[in-house]
Order: C-alpha cells, then structure tokens, then sequence
C-alpha cells in the first residue's frame, strides 16, 4: 500500500473509514470535509467510470453565472494534464469561470479517475497536503473497483437506477437540441436570407452545438458502457493472477466478432458477469477436494458470447464433478444476479468435470425478479445495515448524525417496505441480502 496513506491515518485516523463507509449519495460531501481543513474549497467534481452510482458527480459551489454547472467535458479536458497516480495545480474554465482547481489522478483504474477541487485560493499546494489527499483519493477509487468487482446487491440495484435515469435524461435532452439545432440550420441555410454573416455566424454555432452534444453523449456512453470484448479481457487478467499460484491451467474462450466482442455492454452487466465468473472458480477451487481417484481441478475453462438479449458466461473444469449450487449460494451468486434478472446453472457430472453457466440479461427485465432491498432508499438501507448490526435507535442515530425520532421514522419505513414486523426479521433479510 502507498506510502502515504499511513501520512493520512496519522493525520486523521477516521478520514477515511467515514468517507468509505458513506452512502454512495453521501460520499462526495464526506470526502469534501475531510479535505477541507488542508485544501480549502468551495466544490468539487468526481469523473470516475468505476463508481457504481453515477460516473460523473459534482458536489457544493460551482464558478461562474448563476445556474451554471461544472460539466463532463471541462473535467474530461483536464485529464491529459494529469498523470496517472499524480495530482496537478492550476487554473482552468469551469462552469464558465476561470477558476484555480486542484486535480487528482488515481492510477487504481484506467482511465484514471479523476477528482477536481475548485479552490478558495490561488496559492501552490505544499506536498504535505497534497500527499495525504493523493492517498484518500486512491483509497476510495480502489473502494469503488472492489465494490464493482464484488457486484453488490444494494449497489447495484441503485446503479441500474441512476443509469436509467442518466440515459433518459440524456436521451431526451439529445432529442430536443437535436431536433431545435437541426431545425435552426435548415432556417439558416436557406439562400433567401440576405444578411450573410448573421447566417455564416449562426450555422457556425449550430455546427458546435451538435458537436458538444455529441461529444458529451459519447463520453456518458463510454463510462457507462464497456466493450465485451476489453472487459473480457480484464476479467482474464484477474483469473490468470489467481490460478497461476494454484498451479491449474486456464484456457479461455475469448469473444471473437461472432460473439460480440465489440458490443457495448452496460457496466453494471459487466461487474456482475465477471463477479460470478470469479465466484465460480473459487468455489470450483476450494469447495471440491479430490475425486474417488485422486481427480483434483487442474484445468478450469471460462468463456462468454453475448447474444441479443444476454451475456452468457461458461465456467468448466476437470475436477471431481462434485460442485453443487450451495456453493455458489454461499458465495452470494443469488444475491449479486438478481437486481440485474440474472440466473445460473450448475452442471456437475462425477469424475468428469462441473459447468456453471451465468446468464445476465443486457437490459432490465420486462418482470424482474425482486429484490426485497430495492424499494429502499440510500438513507433506509443505511439505517437497515445499522440494525443488522444490532444497534439501538439512539446509537443509530449518533452514528449517522440524525434525530432519534428521524431513525424510529426511516425504521418504520423499512418495517412497511420489507413486510416485516421485527427487528430480528428485518436484520435477518439485510443479513441475506447482504447490506448487513
């Protein structure tokens, strides 16, 4: 680990457990306050394609007019200013003002994720605050990758949400400007018109505002979205790491055209087929010993084709053949599927060998199946994880820094939303469901 983060624990031990154990609707504020005693600011910007919530946040005051918003494309311009791993000072157009920013690289993903500060002042930062921010940012960013590796239930269930909602929003924004700045030109152009450089002018301007529109829905498309291909790949990567040390071959049904290699899936499809997928090997690791002969796993083959509806992912292997479904139960394979209307199965025939086959539909079902824990809020699920725990309403309500009447109301709440008439029953589905 970094060298600077034990620079950060010395300086608050409790930074960064408070930013990390924030809801994702929370965390941008948390993360504020705890760099706001060394770097003042007054807002700041989250590009990150690994963040299951929403690729790209904005949090507190942003420069310049009224009204107006710090966006994706002025981040994005300040990428190649900064390297990976790095952080880097100066001014930059924000939100239409020029502004002093701080931007911090993390070299945990690619492309790097990036957090912007928008500064109070115009003086260089000393290394001993810059480091310790460094060290944080990476921490969180390298939090975010394990929690889309791990495809959390909750997490997902909510970033399905936010991405529907982007999507729409983006889709309907791009109808009307489309529509408006088509209409525009074909007024513009028309040889009618006698004043040249008023129509040279504004079908110059036409021209830019489809491009920036273009250009800011391919880059919503590209954090969102990954090709099957790169993520198979990546998903490659992590299982030779794992099965190298164990000594067992990996062979790899890698996607070719036929089966959708350049397709773009949605991540949050992605970070639960390859969940699975890692989930499968493990349990087909660990969880089957050795066969009447002597058989043990020494070859594992993993593949995936997507097709017009789904991702299909395959995990075969030589051992025993005496994997069962509990072993992928255990390992939260249920849990981590169905926010998405996923299903697998497991297809084990003794001394020849185990298939688990994972389906991920691409696009949410027509019926899904349920999860219990999606109707909750960011809040409610907070306040249910408490109460997995076993804390009482007070001790919840210091912990999250709210009312003890708020809590009694969010609890009630959780009580009407899960069907449940107990503590004890409500813990033991957050327990199940994993968001204890």
């Amino acid at each position: 680990m970094r060298s600077e983060l034990v620079t950060l624990v010395v300086m608050d031990p409790m930074a960064a457990l408070d930013v990390i154990r924030a809801p994702l609707t929370e965390t941008l504020p948390r993360l504020s306050a705890a760099l706001a005693g060394a770097i003042p600011h007054r807002g700041l910007a989250d590009l990150s394609a690994n963040c299951a919530y929403a690729p790209f946040q904005i949090y507190g005051e942003s420069p310049g007019e009224p009204g107006s918003a710090v966006t994706t494309a002025e981040v994005a311009a300040l990428r190649p200013l900064v390297p990976a791993g790095a952080s880097w000072q100066g001014r930059a157009r924000l939100a239409g003002a020029d502004v002093p920013v701080l931007a911090l690289a993390s070299g945990v993903t690619e492309p790097a994720s990036l957090l912007v500060l928008v500064r109070t002042e115009d003086t260089a930062l000393p290394e001993e605050h810059l480091a310790p921010a460094q060290a944080l940012w990476d921490l969180l960013t390298a939090h975010r990758e394990g929690m889309r590796d791990e495809a959390v239930p909750g997490t997902l269930s909510v970033s399905r949400a936010a991405a529907a909602a982007r999507a729409l929003a983006l889709s309907e924004l791009g109808d009307a400007h489309g529509a408006a700045l088509t209409a525009l030109l074909g007024v513009l152009r028309d040889r009618d018109l006698d004043d040249t450089n008023a129509r040279t002018r504004a079908i110059d301007l036409g021209v830019t505002a489809l491009t920036e529109l273009r250009a800011q829905a391919e880059l919503d498309q590209a954090l969102a979205e990954e090709r099957a291909g790169q993520a198979f790949e990546r998903l490659a990567d992590s299982l030779r790491r794992i099965l190298r040390a164990r000594g067992v071959r990996l062979d790899l049904g890698t996607p070719g055209a036929e089966e959708g290699a350049d397709r773009l899936l949605p991540c949050d499809v992605v970070s639960t087929a390859s969940s699975a997928v890692r989930a499968a090997v493990h349990a087909s690791l660990e969880d089957q010993g050795h066969g009447p002969d002597g058989r043990r796993v020494s070859r594992i083959h993993v593949g995936w084709k997507v097709g017009a509806a789904d991702l299909r992912a395959t995990v075969r292997d030589d051992g025993p053949g005496t994997l069962s479904r509990s072993s992928l139960d255990a390992r939260r394979v249920v849990e981590r599927l169905t926010p998405l209307g996923g299903r697998f199965e497991v297809d084990a025939v003794p001394e020849w060998g185990t298939t688990v086959t994972i389906e991920v539909p691409l696009t949410p079902p027509d019926s899904p199946r349920q999860d219990p824990l999606a109707g909750l809020g960011a809040r409610e699920l907070e306040v249910l994880g408490q109460l997995a725990r076993g804390r009482r309403n007070r001790d919840i309500a210091q912990e999250l820094h709210i009312s003890e009447s708020t809590v009694k109301f969010h609890v009630g709440k959780i009580f009407d939303k899960l069907g449940v008439s107990s503590r004890g029953e409500a813990a033991a589905l957050a327990h199940e469901r994993g968001a204890a």
